[in-house]
């Protein structure tokens, strides 16, 4: 992994090896820069604080070896990245700006991909971890994971009955506590179908009746003028001397027929006059048929105007003058359709109803089975766990799961109880710790030292490793608290969790650091401007002077010297064991 411009980290190298990989240096170093690296290849926040001051962007790049045929591959391959020999190469980049960037083998893609791949490929524990075990879901969450298929088939099955529930109860509940708006609703629509299906509108028909109207209200003229014009065309029978435009025609159109034959431009011409002659017939005839059949009619005329008062006030209610009738007309429609879903409301509350105590009933039974099966998980689990911290120099610990249910009068009938209920099921988890014999058991947000609760947590993800392993742990600072042989033990117990996993440890403490494979310093210099910070591999020497540091806070101390010799030989034989 390179890491250049995050924090104090200018431009470093992390070689992680397989085994334990253990990461110590000064405070303020930049050791959580690791962690926080690691976190930014596997999809974590992106934030521009933690942009190197006076840089433009942070890049931190990675080369993972995945597993053969593991899950992360096939997503990587999915999402269009090619492997290098077997490798995926990913890169995340966050400018001073806030942008962020991701890259899977050499393909652009959203930050939530490489927060998937992450998914399978690493754990990361610090101590935020540790505070959020102390909450009870986290809690239950760990027994759940724990408990595997047997517990998530069922839990799956509730969750789905559980959303259901929610979904027929929430329709339920509005449909009973609106009841008075959809009564009123109701008497609306239906006074308003009542009232167009009274008028009976045809679409398009308010445009017909505004035509016809024009025309009656001004059949008068309408007349007039059409006399005028036949007259015109035809003559006026009454004065045969009257000069029309038929007779003039008629004129031209002799005049041309004498001579014709002697030019075909004006044969033409005369033909052209020919044709004119018949449209002023066609149209003398039908200025004839309009005045004979135009009627002025006032009885028709008020009816006509009765029609659109009685459209008008249609329009303005249930359309519009643009929608004109059309719109009346589906209004009307989907009026009708809603008030039948009014009208059958009655039987669907009943019909929600009875469903709603089926579901509930279905529900009930899926939480005693949920329930059941992390009762199953929770004993093998604890012992797990209790097992665990007897090699982390907790002997005679024991740590228990108290599963109970909560009284709720508004819950689920089980086993003659009425019982809260949530999209988790029915039970609320609790892990108890009895550090020694004789001492009751405590919830370990009450009764774990942060000593204690490291131990737990790590008894926890070492239980975890057998059951749902994933390839790469990450442990930031999670033995703080601790000191003296559970330190020693810690170490011991990593190193032993490195035989089947990689494991990268970021430690403070010397007994943790002797027994890793790998020891990385992170060091920083100062040159009066600019800090920066780098990440070495130890020699062996380099590896003692740096336990001595750790001890006795100097580096050539030779009692420190010495005692970290000695630490690095105690830890050696359960390494090579």
């Amino acid at each position: 992994m390179r890491i250049r411009d995050l924090g104090v980290i200018d431009d470093a190298v992390v070689e992680l090896a397989p085994g334990f990989t253990v990461v110590t240096g000064e405070t303020g170093a930049g050791k959580t820069m690791v962690v926080t690296s690691l976190g930014l290849l596997l999809g974590g926040r992106a934030d521009p604080a933690l942009v190197r001051g006076g840089a433009e962007r942070a890049v931190v790049e990675g080369r993972l070896d995945l597993p053969a045929g593991s899950a992360a591959a096939a997503r990587a391959l999915e999402a269009g990245a090619e492997l290098d020999d077997g490798a995926l190469l990913i890169s995340r980049t966050v400018s001073a700006e806030g942008r962020s960037r991701a890259h899977v083998g050499g393909r652009s893609v959203p930050v939530g991909l490489l927060a998937e791949l992450g998914e399978d490929l690493i754990a990361v524990h610090g101590q935020s971890d540790q505070q959020r075990l102390l909450r009870p879901a986290r809690q239950r969450g760990a027994l759940d994971r724990y408990a595997g298929e047997a517990l998530a088939e069922p839990l799956a099955r509730y969750r789905a009955c559980y959303r259901r529930l929610r979904e027929v109860a929430d329709t339920l509940a509005e449909l009973t506590t609106r009841a008075r708006e959809r009564a009123q609703e109701a008497d609306l629509l239906r006074f308003g179908l009542e009232e167009v299906a009274a008028a009976e509108p045809v679409a398009g028909e308010e445009t017909e009746l505004a035509a016809e109207a024009e025309r009656l209200g001004h059949a008068d003229a309408l007349s007039s003028a059409a006399a005028l014009a036949h007259a015109a065309l035809a003559g006026d029978p009454a004065d045969p001397d009257t000069l029309d435009a038929g007779t003039l025609l008629s004129q031209a159109r002799r005049a041309l027929d004498g001579v014709r034959g002697h030019d075909e431009r004006l044969a033409t011409l005369a033909d052209r006059l020919a044709e004119v002659g018949y449209l002023f017939a066609d149209v003398a005839g039908d200025l004839a048929m309009y005045a004979d059949d135009l009627d002025a009619d006032p009885v028709r005329l008020a009816a006509v105007e009765e029609r659109r008062a009685v459209l008008a006030v249609l329009l303005r209610k249930y359309g519009s003058a643009e929608g004109g009738t059309a719109e009346v007309v589906a209004w009307a429609e989907q009026g009708a359709l809603r008030l039948a879903e009014l009208d059958g409301d009655d039987d669907r509350i009943e019909e929600l109803a009875a469903e709603e105590a089926e579901l509930r009933g279905e529900l009930a039974a899926l939480a005693a089975e949920v329930s059941a099966a992390r009762q199953a998980a929770a004993g093998r689990f604890a012992q797990a766990v209790s097992a665990e911290l007897t090699e982390l120099a907790m002997p005679h610990a024991k740590v228990t799961f108290d599963l109970t249910w909560i009284d709720d009068p508004q819950g689920l009938e089980l086993d003659g109880r009425t019982v809260g209920y949530g999209s988790h099921g029915v039970d609320e988890v609790e892990v108890l710790l009895a550090p020694h014999p004789g001492a009751a058991p405590r919830p370990i947000a009450k009764g774990a030292s942060g000593g204690e609760l490291s131990r737990v947590m790590l008894a926890v993800e070492v239980v975890f490793a057998a059951s749902d392993p994933v390839p790469t742990y990450l442990f930031d600072e999670v033995d703080a608290g601790v000191g003296g042989k559970a330190a020693v033990e810690i170490g011991r117990r990593l190193a032993k969790l490195a035989r089947s996993a990689q494991v990268v440890v970021v430690t403070h403490l010397p007994q943790v650091a002797a027994f890793a494979d790998r020891h990385l310093v992170v060091e920083k210099t100062n040159d009066g401007t600019v800090t920066r910070s780098g990440v070495k591999t130890l020699s062996d020497e380099e590896r003692v002077r740096e336990l001595s540091r750790m001890l006795a806070g100097l580096e050539d101390s030779e009692l420190g010297r010495a005692h970290a010799e000695e630490l690095l030989a105690a830890a050696r034989g359960p390494r090579q064991a």
